[in-house]
C-alpha cells in the first residue's frame, strides 16, 4: 500500500460488507463500519489493528439524521473520507417471494428506495466536498444485476432503487471526473450472503442453475472488484458498472 486511506463502508457488519472492509483493513486503510446491527462493533474489533485502526458505528441509513452524523464521525475519526462504499441494503420480501408491483405497500417502497438510493446519495453529497479539497475521492456503490435486467425475483422496489443507484452513479462520475474523484458501482449476481438467503431455496437452485459458472458468488469475489476500483491502479476509471455474476448476464 502506497498510501493509508481513509474509508466508509456502510452495510459493513456482515456479508459483502463485511468482505469489503476486510479488505481495505488488510490493505493497512483506516475503517469505519457503519450498520444498523450491533453486531457492527464485534467486527470493527477483530479487524482493528493499532496502525490501521477499524471503528465500528451503529447506524440506520435510513434516517437522514444518523447519515449525517455518520459523516460527521468519519472526518472527526480520520479527518476526512477518501473512499466511500455504500453497500447497505434491503429488499422487501413475503415468504422469501418477492411481492408482487400491484402490492407493495408505498411505504415499504419508500424504506427500500430510502436505504437503497437516498442514502447513498446523502452520504456522497456530504462526503464529496472534502474529496475536493484533497484532490482524491473515490465512490463505489454496490447495486445489483436486478438494476442492469429484468430479475423475477426481485423486487420492482428493489430493482428501481439499484436502476437509480447506477443512474447517480453515473451522474455524480461525470460531475466531478475533473475534481480527481472516481465514482463507479458493482453490479453483483446471486451471491451467498444473508439477504440473498431471503430467497426461497428453489429460487436459489434456479438461479445457481442459470449460472453459466454453475454456482453463486462469493463475498470475497465482490470485495476484490470494488478493492480494485478504490484503487490507485483504477484512477482512469470512472462511471462504470461492473458486472460480476458468474456470466448470467453480459450487458
Amino acid at each position: 500500500m502506497s498510501t493509508q486511506r481513509s474509508v466508509l463502508v456502510t452495510g459493513g457488519a456482515a456479508g459483502i460488507g463485511l468482505a469489503i472492509a476486510t479488505g481495505f483493513a488488510a490493505q493497512g486503510h483506516r475503517v469505519l463500519l457503519a450498520d444498523i446491527s450491533e453486531s457492527v462493533h464485534a467486527a470493527a474489533e477483530r479487524l482493528n489493528t493499532p496502525s490501521a485502526p477499524v471503528h465500528g458505528r451503529v447506524t440506520d441509513v435510513g434516517d437522514e439524521a444518523q447519515l449525517l452524523a455518520l459523516a460527521r464521525r468519519v472526518q472527526a475519526l480520520f479527518g476526512g473520507c477518501d473512499i466511500l462504499v455504500n453497500c447497505a441494503g434491503v429488499s422487501a420480501k413475503r415468504n422469501g417471494q418477492p411481492i408482487p408491483p400491484v402490492e407493495v405497500r408505498t411505504a415499504d417502497w419508500q424504506r427500500v428506495l430510502g436505504i437503497n438510493l437516498t442514502a447513498p446519495f446523502v452520504l456522497s453529497r456530504e462526503l464529496i466536498p472534502g474529496m475536493r479539497e484533497r484532490r482524491f475521492g473515490r465512490i463505489v456503490n454496490i447495486t445489483s444485476r436486478a438494476g442492469r435486467t429484468f430479475v423475477a425475483p426481485a423486487g420492482i422496489d428493489y430493482a428501481a432503487s439499484k436502476a437509480g443507484l447506477i443512474g447517480l452513479t453515473r451522474h455524480l462520475a461525470g460531475t466531478y471526473a475533473g475534481d480527481g474523484i472516481t465514482v463507479n458501482c458493482v453490479a453483483p449476481g446471486r451471491v451467498e450472503t444473508a439477504l440473498s438467503s431471503l430467497s426461497s431455496p428453489e429460487i436459489i437452485a434456479a438461479a445457481a442453475k442459470a449460472i453459466p459458472m454453475g454456482r453463486l458468488g462469493t463475498t470475497e469475489e465482490i470485495a476484490a472488484c470494488v478493492l480494485f476500483l478504490a484503487s490507485e491502479q483504477a484512477s482512469y476509471v470512472t462511471g462504470v458498472c461492473l458486472d460480476a455474476n458468474g456470466g448470467v448476464f453480459m450487458g
